[in-house]
């Protein structure tokens, strides 16, 4: 089982995808949609799936198509495993304080105007030291993957917040993350981040109703959102 897991694969057309992408995919996928519930349990569930996807884009061998390692994507699975363990702990935190009135373990909310010219900020800076990086260390392709590294860091970030934009700017990494894809020749993998892409416009729609549960409810929501936005980094 555990050498089926490393070494197996599974034919997709012309090409195949290693079995270690399609379970880490599925852990993924899994981890989204306790996400979208905003169950703890998206933490670590997302956090087996960064190992497994690291391993994959390290490599350099999928679908037989380049040869390079994917710097970029394998880098942001170490930026993930990072920034979720972070929104595992926060996440906890508020659970264990009681967490939103609907069950979740964080109440949805918009980011502040300055939160919002932070997040820009932060992505501008991302982005420039993920390119050097990238340069520096060799990638196959720098220029996009330096946002798909900045910009998955930024979402997984958000969604430590509780902000209802990250699920935008998961959408945004995954328009170009399927495009760098299709161009390295990763067309079964680039079906799944076209699917992801998908998903998260449904994650998106569902924080977004459950925040504006919470902002029309009366007196409880205002008080949530206001408690929310004072828990510190």
């Amino acid at each position: 089982m555990l050498d089926w897991l490393l070494n197996g694969t599974v034919q997709v057309g012309d090409g195949y995808l290693s079995v270690r992408e399609v379970v880490g995919n599925l852990f993924g996928l899994g981890s989204a949609l306790l996400g979208m519930r905003r169950l703890v349990w998206a933490w670590p569930v997302g956090l087996i799936g960064n190992v497994l996807l690291f391993t994959v884009f390290v490599s350099g061998e999928l679908s037989n198509a380049v040869s390079e390692p994917l710097w970029g994507q394998a880098g942001r699975q170490v930026m993930f495993a990072v920034a979720s363990l972070y929104g595992w702990w926060r996440w906890a935190r508020l659970r264990r304080d009681g967490g939103a009135s609907d069950g979740g373990a964080i109440t949805p909310r918009w980011a502040s105007g300055p939160e919002r010219l932070a997040l820009l900020a932060m992505a501008a800076v991302g982005y420039v030291l993920a390119y050097a990086l990238l340069q520096q260390i060799g990638s196959w392709g720098p220029r996009t993957e330096a946002w798909i590294l900045a910009g998955s860091l930024l979402a997984t970030y958000g969604m430590a917040r509780g902000w209802v934009e990250f699920w935008l700017v998961w959408v945004a990494v995954d328009v170009v993350g399927v495009t760098t894809l299709v161009n390295a020749g990763y067309y079964p993998t680039a079906g799944m981040y076209l699917f992801y892409g998908g998903f998260c416009v449904i994650g998106f729609v569902t924080w977004w109703r459950a925040e504006r549960r919470t902002t029309t409810s009366g007196p409880t929501g205002p008080v949530e959102i206001t408690a929310e936005q004072g828990v510190s980094a």
